[in-house]
């Protein structure tokens, strides 16, 4: 049976074939992000895994540390490879995940997600720190690299007249999946909790099997667009120069030839790093400013109202997007941001709480933002054959700002503070420089032009693709 009108059963050959998920006449183009979101919320649980790291120094002592527990600086690896591992996926699988579609590609990252719970949960039983960092660390960060990436391009071909809408909503769900997970992780770890277990194995097999099940849904109800489908109605606008919007495409190999790639990659990078640095510093950075106000819960609700922005604005910014384009959507990010840094030492020293909270708030939902909008960023000058693996290579911008938003921040600061500056004082410095990098991707953004036609795939590429 023709696996083009969808009569291909489970198990059949072509199950997770690219063809089977075609789309037939009448399927609603709004049944895509749910799917999508099936995995996005699934895979935001990498941002609540810290939850695991008080409970897996006292795998052993269950109460307190024994001595042969592991340490925080042990277990603090295990994200870490998960992001390492999630960029490396998300760069190198691109081409794999163009040619095989959407639904192999998110049940893979399914089993590995899943699966790399459940070998974390074995290695925590067994108490051997390799099994965790195998199995959360490597086998799960290749599950989030896949997840992250493989509904993209998909929604980006359902809503043409939505892009930054479509994947707003998806990676909203990312930014958004840590508040589900964290406090359903801390649950399950008191449900299980007893005189010889703290809990983490049973979570962790259950996490893997719940993530496993939710993804897997999320492959199996996936669909694509027939070839040359559009919206009821719609017609592709005519390119201008502030949306910039192609209708030509370009290959995964010669997007990597061209400059627009790499201006795009220092927009995500820069944007990505003043933002980033901020949120792993945030409850500590509020409590040194305002010493005799804040206390150790209210910096808490400061964090988890960064987290709400962080989330509401992959969705905002994407969505306005849509209408003012992507290239101004980032002049916004970059001007406004930069403004912002600079501003907020002031509002810091002269015991403005309000505004000091309201601007972080701003700035986080324009961190969000940038990881919602720049598919859409993507497929404006590459258009959409591509989109999913050169979004995938792209995101090795997050990776080397995962580093760099980190060590501006905290080794800056603990210069300043070695040299006798004031805790309260110690952050200015290293907010100016964030407002410098902003004003420096700002200028990387304003030399983004159309993409030169000599990259542009001929006629018949495109038929032999």
């Amino acid at each position: 049976m023709s696996s083009q009108t969808g009569s291909t059963i489970p198990g059949s050959p072509g199950f997770f074939s690219k063809e089977a998920t075609v789309a037939k006449p009448g399927f609603s183009r709004w049944m895509v992000p749910p799917a999508a979101l099936a995995v996005h919320l699934c895979i935001g649980q990498a941002y609540a895994f810290s939850v695991f790291n008080a409970p897996l120094t006292r795998v052993i002592g269950i109460t307190e540390s024994a001595p042969d527990d592991w340490s925080l600086t042990t277990l603090g690896w295990i994200f870490s490879l998960a992001i390492v591992f999630l960029g490396l996926s998300a760069a190198f699988a691109g081409k794999w995940l163009e040619k095989v579609g959407p639904r192999r590609t998110m049940f893979t990252a399914a089993c590995c997600f899943g699966g790399g719970f459940l070998v974390a949960a074995l290695g925590v039983h067994l108490h051997q720190i390799v099994l965790v960092y195998l199995g959360y660390g490597v086998i799960g960060g290749i599950g989030l690299g896949l997840g992250y990436v493989s509904p993209v391009s998909t929604l980006i071909r359902w809503f043409p007249d939505r892009r930054g809408m479509a994947t707003g909503m998806a990676i909203m769900g990312f930014g958004g999946g840590a508040m589900i997970a964290a406090p359903a992780s801390v649950a399950l770890m008191n449900h299980f909790k007893s005189a010889t277990s703290n809990g983490v194995t049973e979570t962790f097999v259950v996490l893997g099997i719940i993530y496993f099940i939710s993804m897997s849904i999320g492959a199996l109800a996936i669909r694509v667009p027939r070839a040359n489908w559009t919206p009821a109605g719609w017609t592709p606008p005519v390119s201008n120069g502030n949306k910039m919007i192609t209708r030509n495409h370009v290959h995964i190999d010669q997007a990597l030839k061209t400059p627009q790639f790499y201006l795009i990659w220092l927009v995500l990078f820069l944007n990505v790093t003043a933002g980033i640095g901020v949120l792993g510093q945030a409850s500590v950075m509020i409590q040194e400013s305002f010493k005799a106000s804040i206390t150790a819960a209210a910096a808490a609700g400061f964090v988890g109202l960064l987290s709400l922005f962080n989330m509401g604005g992959r969705f905002v910014w994407a969505s306005a997007s849509d209408w003012i384009g992507r290239k101004n959507t980032y002049f916004v990010f970059f001007a406004l941001g930069a403004v912002l840094y600079l501003l907020v030492p002031q509002f810091a020293q002269s015991g403005n709480v309000a505004l000091f909270v309201l601007s972080y708030c701003v700035i986080l939902s324009m961190y969000g933002g940038g990881f919602a909008t720049v598919p859409a960023y993507l497929a404006d000058m590459f258009g959409t054959k591509y989109v999913g693996g050169i979004h995938g290579r792209l995101l090795t911008a997050w990776a080397a700002a995962g580093i760099a938003g980190p060590v501006l921040v905290n080794y800056i600061r603990a210069y300043e503070v070695a040299h006798g500056v004031v805790k309260a004082d110690a952050y200015t410095t290293t907010l100016h420089i964030m407002a410098g990098l902003l004003v420096i991707g700002f200028i990387c953004n304003l030399l983004v032009r159309r993409v030169n036609e000599k990259h542009h795939m001929s006629a018949s590429a495109l038929a032999a693709e």
